[in-house]
């Protein structure tokens, strides 16, 4: 893959110089990762939905929204050969991906600078698969109303607020972008997930499967995964989800395989593929 006019150069000097990061490792240390100190800042949820991605070696993969490329670097981590795009619209976060992605060595992951539903021209130039369209796409997407007051911190605002429109289009775009066959991937908080289910089936898209994400055994999901096939036509499914802690706050073991060793997530449960 080559860049285009919106990629994003990691050289160009738009930081101020001060101690604004912080510096991290995702996957039990497998990828380093610096992210914002304040503002918006990652959580469990990209390295969760990068794992219920069915991707295989040498897919094509599009996030939308990628932040600092938690998602992508993940994905990267577990399969060989994968080609990743990530569209972020603040501009210093997408430098951000692009710094985290050269310091992972991760040469076929880039970032362009755009905000969903617009799409760069040079998009299509970024992969390899029929008529320039991704094998599988993903996102993490702000979900918050519009109308609500918005976080006083730009950067956090913009990663949280959903557009005015609402999200058909946003969905919509991503569908147009992924394969006949391929899959949508989205964390969303549970509230969401009638909206996001109405949008996916309106852009095309089947074969839903809804994973929740207990926080412990007993309590109600507060985030879920949710995966559709773009022209798929199966049955909607529930599965049985995933608890994340256990009651004295540490990860259940089977979160704890998909947060450290690289576990994928499928809607059976994690399957740990290296030790």
């Amino acid at each position: 893959m080559s860049g285009g006019d919106n990629t994003v150069n990691p050289d160009d000097p738009i930081y101020d110089g001060e101690d604004i990061f912080s510096d991290g490792t995702l996957l039990g240390g497998r990828v380093t990762y610096r992210q914002f100190r304040a503002g918006y800042r990652t959580g469990i949820e990209p390295v969760l939905m990068a794992a219920f991605v069915p991707a295989e070696p040498g897919d094509t993969i599009l996030e939308a929204g990628c932040g600092a490329g938690a998602g992508l670097l993940c994905l990267n981590a577990r399969l060989e050969k994968i080609q990743g795009v990530g569209l972020e619209f603040d501009p210093q976060t997408a430098m951000l991906a692009a710094e985290n992605f050269r310091a992972n060595k991760a040469a076929s992951l880039i970032v362009l600078q755009t905000r969903v539903p617009e799409m760069p021209k040079t998009l299509r130039d970024l992969t390899n698969s029929p008529n320039g369209r991704f094998r599988h796409s993903m996102a993490n997407p702000p979900w918050h109303r519009h109308d609500r007051p918005p976080s006083p911190d730009r950067r956090r605002s913009l990663a949280l607020s959903q557009p005015p429109e609402g999200w058909q289009r946003w969905i919509a775009t991503l569908a147009r972008w992924t394969l006949p066959g391929g899959t949508i991937t989205l964390a969303l908080p549970a509230a969401a997930t009638d909206e996001a289910c109405v949008a996916l089936r309106e852009a095309g898209c089947g074969s839903i499967v809804l994973l929740p994400l207990w926080p412990k055994a007993g309590r109600a999901a507060k985030l879920v995964l949710v995966r559709a096939t773009v022209g798929g036509r199966g049955a909607f499914m529930l599965a049985p989800g995933l608890i994340l802690h256990q009651d004295n706050g540490v990860f259940t073991p089977h979160a704890e395989s998909i947060l450290r060793r690289m576990a994928c997530l499928t809607p059976d449960g994690p399957v740990v593929t290296e030790s």
